[in-house]
């Protein structure tokens, strides 16, 4: 599938072009309500990369997060799609590393402690399913290989007492609906993820591992739209 993408359209393409940093996200959902509820944060409005808008708690891949042993690992199918067409050489090191970077960004913005009860133990990564990944195109300020993670908020141990204290990336973290966050101002890429999540939420459940994901890149000038 190929189309020009909305958000990106028209946007300069700099003389130089950006390598894509790793980076991941998680989407958590609190299903202890009427109404499922996802995390949401604003980025401040002094970032240089989507000023303002409301996203999902995540950020870029860190060396270390390839060298966590995990105390049980992926799924198999989570595994597996995270290594299929990973940039470069496609280790499972990689695979566990993008997931770990969902959790600890989490902890680094929201002061959630997932999969775990303390950041220095283990993670247990086997409650991250991976649901979608995007790559942001060329002409952007920042540039990222983005892989979005959901989880069950039951697997946070810290739920009702995070450790946040207003001073990270995101600020005015909230559990909202999806009634709630469609008045926000959003990304594009993150109404199209919570657009393919809706169907699993009004079904009252999680994605599964073995469902395929949404692969979405700029190939010259059109926007590519990948099953895997």
């Amino acid at each position: 599938m190929s189309y020009d993408h909305p958000e990106f359209a028209g946007s300069r393409l700099h003389a130089q072009v950006l390598r894509p940093k790793d980076s991941a996200t998680l989407i958590l959902v609190r299903r202890d309500g009427p109404k499922p509820r996802i995390l949401m944060g604003q980025r401040s409005g002094g970032h240089a990369f989507m000023p303002n808008k409301f996203v999902f708690p995540g950020g870029r891949l860190d060396p270390a997060d390839c060298r966590v042993k995990p105390a049980r690992d992926l799924d198999p199918a989570t595994l597996a799609k995270l290594m299929a067409r990973m940039r470069g050489r496609a280790t499972a090191s990689r695979a566990r590393g993008l997931a770990h970077a969902a959790l600890r960004e989490t902890w680094e913005e929201a002061g959630l402690v997932v999969g775990r009860s303390r950041m220095e133990e283990a993670p247990d990564l086997s409650c991250l399913v991976l649901f979608m990944r995007a790559i942001t195109p060329p002409g952007r300020t920042r540039r990222y290989d983005s892989r979005f993670f959901v989880a069950d908020a039951e697997t946070v141990s810290n739920l009702d007492r995070p450790h946040h204290d207003g001073g990270g990336e995101l600020l005015t973290l909230s559990w909202l609906t999806l009634d709630d966050i469609r008045g926000l101002d959003l990304p594009l890429i993150t109404v199209d993820v919570l657009d393919r999540l809706k169907p699993h939420l009004d079904q009252g459940r999680l994605p599964a591992p073995e469902t395929p994901i949404s692969f979405q890149y700029y190939r010259g000038r059109s926007w590519i739209e990948d099953t895997i």
